[in-house]
């Protein structure tokens, strides 16, 4: 039975605090009520029409002044009512971030004020996309949404990760897209296509207003860079870049109005522009060290926290060299600025040149946690197999968000379901009832009392019933999402660079990406595999309780049950090794992964993944999980990703990442592995570092994610946070500043072990 929803509260992971916009209370009250009139009087137009209306009154609006050291024009405002991709900038399609807009009516003084807020409020209760999504598929006992915990599922509408084709903006300019377009026909998302261009136009105008209200207090060194943003703002109105600063503006002008927030490929686009302008001697190294690192802080200036990836190195790209280039000025930036963001990845291979993996491991090892590193000699036929396509489209794949892959250009991959997997099987053991808040959560799936499982097949088994019913729930919830999103906005700016859509004349979710798929996060699956392992030796092997005394002392979260709980966590756990503890969390692995990749081919889609990664939702989701019977106490955090639990792997890096190498990639969609290492074991044992990371990499390691920090300093900056401001670690799909993380983040970071 469905519930009527509750629209507010967060709706994404927010550890970095957001720039304040520009604009008075008053403009940004009028913005939204513009913003919301033109979407009321277009309730009748199409869809692709009512949305380029509705972006014409925050487009160019909401653009704001330049900083004082910015290289290229570009920061945008966000409101809680507008129009968007992702809910870190504020939400899917036509959205209303309800909290936000709560918290901004008590910025207002004035009554009447507060009533035209409330009416705004009102209006999209019925029309914010996300909560028309919600509305249909959230329910009592089984399905919620991201993010509450409560529930062993979560649902969404996002449209997350998307990688749109530069170079195509780049070959043809903003003139020739509209030609394009033109040349296509006409129907109404055609026009509404052209009439995105000419908006982007006139984002440029507001550009070179804002560039000219700089020059007027200007330095003389500071006038110019302003002459040349200016400069390139008007050629790039009319013409295709032809210089490395051109086409950075030009992508970066492009992103913000499409609402992306992950990048790609940025060294195969824009490394040809700039070996060109260091062949032709219009630019030095140097200089390009300045323009990536201001793009650097723009892209850390909004602050979308998981995001903002570039991706550098790798097979399959046009220009290895020219991208090679950029790669090693981008090496040095990241090491640095030392941003949380961008998300700065380095995709390798055996063909890597030696300094640039020699310049990420410098990198890693001044505590940037950037570049996280992806094995092309491993994911590029892995993608192949999951995501049934050929080797050369395979070699556009990009990792976005929290680990996750998508084709550049050519896929949709937004993972717009979470599955809890230890959640599952505490319901299993529990009559299909969820021992936090006692509702029965098993849907149709008969759970026996636990006393009733004979053999560990039996549980095993019951346990997979349960999965698969979960699954089902979970692709159906996936392929709504696209309905809904579908049948309110056309994502114009997205479609535009995304293949196919304006060849085919349709929206990008309705029929014109030419790969329609999409991913599931799932939680807890080492904590499950060895809650399950511990049971099997526990029990079904060695007879020491049968499955009703853990199940007693489980549900007693092990108070008084000291000793059980002693064996629990004395059994092998996964992260060191053990051959037959990995084989178990390998085998429930492979049933997940190949569950949710088959339902999704059952039902259409190109490809429906699941990702083992991880935001801060394995601690959130920890805190709303009961006590589990691989020692884990009610209410802990769950294990990171694909890691294992904190404190449970005890028997080195080697052990460690023997584990992590077991899981084959050709069955996920992205899969996050973090380690910690000190300062001094980075600069005294480089070699040994090297060749243990790829010794895991020639074993099958698709990906790795490294924080390295000395002894006591973690500690330290919990208990004294006011000297470390810029103390970077990697939480686990994403890099944080450690003291803006709540506690019991910090403690799940602690637990992990730090490897000297």
């Amino acid at each position: 039975m469905k519930h009527k929803i509750n629209i507010d509260g967060a709706q994404n992971v927010e550890v970095s605090k957001p720039i304040p916009c520009e604009k008075s209370i008053e403009e940004q009250l009028n913005i939204m009520e513009a913003y919301t009139k033109a979407h009321k009087d277009s309730a009748g137009l199409d869809k692709a029409e009512r949305e380029i209306r509705c972006l014409s009154t925050i487009f160019p609006v909401l653009f704001r002044s330049l900083e004082d050291d910015d290289l290229i024009a570009g920061r945008l405002d966000f409101l809680p009512i507008g129009f968007g991709s992702v809910t870190s900038i504020g939400g899917v399609g036509h959205y209303c971030v309800f909290h936000k807009l709560r918290a901004f009516k008590e910025q207002l003084a004035n009554t009447e004020d507060k009533k035209r807020v409330d009416a705004l409020y009102d209006y999209w209760q019925e029309h914010d996309v996300k909560a028309i999504y919600c509305q249909d598929v959230l329910t009592e006992d089984t399905t919620g949404r991201f993010i509450d915990c409560h529930y062993p599922f979560m649902a969404t509408a996002r449209l997350s990760g998307m990688m749109l084709n530069y170079k195509r903006l780049m070959r043809e300019g903003i003139e020739g897209l509209k030609k394009d377009i033109r040349q296509q026909g006409d129907n109404a998302f055609l026009r509404a296509s052209y009439e995105a261009m000419e908006l982007l136009q006139k984002v440029i105008d507001k550009q070179i207003a804002l560039v000219q209200d700089a020059k007027q207090n200007a330095s003389k060194q500071r006038l110019l860079d302003l002459q040349l943003m200016e400069a390139d703002l008007r050629f790039i109105r009319e013409q295709p870049p032809t210089t490395f600063h051109q086409s950075l503006q030009l992508f970066w002008i492009y992103a913000l109005c499409a609402g992306v927030i992950n990048y790609g490929r940025m060294d195969d686009v824009l490394g040809p522009y700039l070996q060109n302008d260091l062949d032709a001697g219009r630019l030095d190294e140097d200089e390009a060290y300045r323009y990536l690192k201001s793009l650097w802080k723009m892209i850390e200036n909004r602050r979308t926290t998981v995001n903002g990836r570039i991706i550098v190195g790798g097979v399959g790209r046009e220009h290895p060299k020219e991208a090679d280039t950029f790669a090693r000025i981008a090496l040095r930036v990241c090491r640095d600025t030392r941003y949380v963001e961008p998300q700065f990845t380095l995709r390798f291979s055996k063909d890597t040149p030696v300094d640039i993996m020699d310049m990420a491991y410098d990198c890693i090892g001044s505590g940037a946690t950037y570049p996280t590193l992806y094995n092309d000699d491993v994911n590029v036929p892995a993608v192949m197999h999951a995501m049934r396509v050929e080797e050369a489209i395979a070699q556009q794949y990009v990792p976005f968000g929290c680990g996750e892959y998508v084709i550049q250009g050519k896929s949709v991959g937004t993972p717009n379901t979470l599955l809890n997997l230890l959640k599952l099987l505490n319901i299993t053991l529990n009559k299909g009832i969820d021992p936090n808040d006692q509702k029965y959560k098993a849907g149709p799936v008969h759970v026996p009392p636990c006393e009733e499982f004979k053999s560990f097949d039996d549980l095993y088994n019951t346990y997979k019933e349960v999965l698969d019913y979960y699954f089902d729930l979970s692709v159906d919830a996936q392929l709504h999402s696209y309905e809904v999103m579908n049948q309110e906005v056309s994502f114009l700016f997205t479609s535009i660079l995304m293949d196919d859509c304006i060849h085919r004349k349709k929206a990008l979710l309705d029929g014109g990406v030419e790969i329609l798929g999409g991913t599931n996060e799932t939680y807890g699956n080492i904590n499950t595999s060895d809650a399950l392992y511990a049971i099997k030796k526990l029990v079904y092997e060695e007879g020491k309780y049968t499955l009703a005394q853990l199940h007693e002392a489980q549900m007693a979260d092990f108070n008084g049950y000291e000793h059980i709980r002693k064996e629990l966590l004395r059994q092998d756990k996964y992260g060191n090794d053990a051959k037959e503890c990995d084989a178990l969390a390998n085998d429930l692995y492979e049933y997940v992964a190949k569950g949710i990749r088959q339902r999704g081919i059952q039902k259409g889609l190109g490809y429906y993944l699941i990702v083992i990664s991880n935001n801060q939702t394995n601690t959130d989701w920890g805190h709303q999980t009961w006590a589990s019977l691989d020692g884990r106490k009610a209410g802990v955090f769950m294990n990171p990703a694909n890691n294992p639990q904190g404190g449970a792997a005890k028997n080195g890096p080697t052990a460690c990442l023997n584990s992590l190498a077991k899981f084959q990639a050709k069955y996920h969609g992205g899969s996050v592995q973090n380690i910690k290492f000190t300062p001094r074991m980075f600069r005294e044992d480089r070699e040994k570092i090297k060749m243990l990371f790829q010794t895991y990499f020639d074993k099958g390691g698709c990906q790795l994610m490294v924080t390295v920090v000395d002894h006591g300093i973690l500690e330290d900056a919990q208990k004294h946070p006011e000297k470390y401001p810029d103390l970077i670690v990697r939480v686990a799909g994403y890099s944080a500043v450690f003291v803006n993380l709540t506690k019991d983040i910090q403690d799940e970071l602690l637990s992990r072990c730090l490897y000297d």
